[in-house]
């Protein structure tokens, strides 16, 4: 598919005529040898990988009971089928959450369950083969971790956790994913999904800081490595090269400019993703989490606030301190971890910002539900935080607000459509075919209400908008950051607004005049 060839939009929720095997042949590129090892995973299939992967099963299931409830619990009730966005966008029924699930239940009942031992046909049980093994490979990377199908099961299973157990497994005999661990390997050697370097990232940062002075007229810093400094900044590389992320990145500094608080950005340990969950690695977890605990012990600081990374704040709420606990070197008063938003909103509620909503009077908005943060993690102090503040930042910052249909946002929110892992462009078809579902949700509020943009707080979604964006007539810079609006609407002490400039450039005008006179 090219990039910006035209897709139909489907009815919202409507089941699509099956379409058996459409997307068996869509394999991710599979990792070299040097991104297996670099991680400590075989550099290729190893010779008796079958024992290899009933062996890494039978860990994972003694290690999660979860897991084994998960493969004994399906009643194959039919709740999850229709729920799962690359279902309804390709067909294939291997993309219904049950059938993908069914692909790892089979080769669980076969080597862990009596029945399946002795009579495996009566029970839908299968020895683990080539073909099987090449199942797993294609469709649990045609599954995004959005959770969106456990929302709906009776019995609360959870595919996410599936799709990373075979994954896990996979890496383990040698048939990972490229994507995955060619970026978790960049940041176990550098600290960012980039590869970026410390005099890069200084250079890009200074450039920043010109360009927001160049605007306002107030010199407001991006600083990094800052020892003392209060906050620790940890955010999604991307908010550091492209757009909509790096506006999102000039939201914050001046946000942390007017509260006038000091803070940092560590090149050590600059990168809030944490791409080894999409891969099922709780180790590889660990040691990029373990990166943000020494650089925030290197560096001082008393607080950690993660930028606008959908399963980077998943990772830091629900796991932070479990993988790299305690922060009891932290302040107190503050929560471990705390994500801009949170610090953002407070600063509104208690007046400390001045917003002109009329400066984002050239959009009218609606916003995404990132999975990772609607369905798992909170914001601030009450349930559902994560639903009201990011609108109730949205709502200061801007006159005009529409959300999408309630069945299709909150703890029902559609996938972007390029999470889990997902994100590349080998998998392009697959891509923007998912984003189908979120797509006609958005159409809906463009023709009701004329929305004209949509904002999310995940780095993947506003990647992944962007790209797929156009294929459904979309313009490609249709998705912002929330802290992108923030930007454009605050007003900073000193700063020299439009109306300023416009009146410096008239008395300028009027003493030439006189001059020549």
């Amino acid at each position: 598919m090219a990039d910006h060839d035209t897709v139909t939009i489907n009815t919202l929720f409507e089941i699509p005529v099956l379409n058996r095997g459409a997307m068996k042949d869509l394999s991710t590129f599979p990792a070299a040898p040097e991104h297996q090892e670099a991680l400590g995973f075989p550099g290729e299939l190893v010779d008796n990988w079958q024992i290899k992967a009933i062996e890494k099963f039978g860990e994972l299931l003694k290690k999660s009971r979860a897991l084994q409830v998960y493969m004994d619990g399906c009643v194959k009730c039919g709740a999850c089928t229709d729920k799962c966005h690359y279902f309804l966008g390709t067909g294939d029924p291997k993309n219904m959450p049950v059938a993908r699930q069914d692909l790892l239940r089979k080769i669980y009942r076969r080597y862990f369950t009596f029945a399946g031992k002795y009579f495996p046909k009566l029970v839908g049980a299968e020895d683990l083969t080539k073909e099987v093994l090449d199942d797993w490979y294609n469709y649990f990377h045609q599954c995004s971790q959005c959770r969106r199908c456990s929302v709906y099961c009776p019995y609360g299973i959870d595919t996410a956790e599936i799709s990373m157990a075979a994954r896990e497994i996979m890496d383990h005999i040698g048939k990972g994913q490229k994507y995955c661990n060619e970026i978790i390997a960049k940041v176990h050697k550098i600290g960012n999904n980039l590869g970026l370097p410390e005099a890069a990232l200084i250079d890009t940062l200074e450039g920043l800081e010109e360009d927001i002075e160049e605007e306002t007229g107030v010199a407001v810093k991006l600083p990094v490595n800052v020892k003392g400094a209060d906050i620790l900044l940890v955010t999604p590389s991307a908010d550091f090269f492209a757009e909509p992320h790096v506006d999102g990145l000039i939201g914050y500094a001046k946000v942390f400019h007017q509260a006038g608080v000091s803070w940092t950005v560590s090149s050590y340990a600059s990168e809030a993703a944490n791409f080894a969950m999409f891969i099922g690695s709780y180790e590889q977890m660990k040691q990029i989490a373990e990166r943000i605990r020494k650089a925030a012990q290197d560096l001082g600081v008393k607080r950690i606030i993660f930028g606008e990374c959908g399963h980077a704040w998943r990772v830091a709420y629900s796991f932070l301190n479990t993988l790299a606990g305690p922060f009891d070197f932290l302040d107190s008063r503050y929560p471990v971890p705390q994500h801009i938003c949170e610090f953002t909103w407070d600063l509104i509620k208690d007046g400390k910002l001045n917003l002109d909503k009329s400066a984002n009077d050239h959009m009218t908005l609606t916003f995404h539900d990132s999975c990772n943060v609607a369905r798992g993690s909170r914001m601030g102090d009450k349930p559902g935080g994560q639903f009201e503040i990011p609108r109730a930042i949205i709502r200061a910052c801007c006159n005009n607000f529409y959300d999408m249909a309630a069945d299709t946002i909150h703890e029902s929110t559609f996938c972007c459509g390029g999470g889990g892992g997902l994100l590349t462009d080998d998998l392009m078809e697959l891509r923007s075919k998912g984003a189908s579902p979120r797509m006609e949700a958005l159409k809906e509020v463009v023709e009701e209400h004329g929305v004209t943009h949509m904002a999310a707080i995940c780095a993947i979604c506003k990647s992944q908008f962007s790209k797929v964006m156009p294929t459904y007539g979309f313009d490609m810079d249709s998705i912002v950051s929330v802290h992108q609006l923030v930007s454009n609407a605050i007003i900073l002490d000193g700063q020299v607004t439009e109306e300023d400039a416009d009146e410096e450039g008239d008395a300028q005008e009027h003493a030439a005049e006189q001059v020549s006179t």
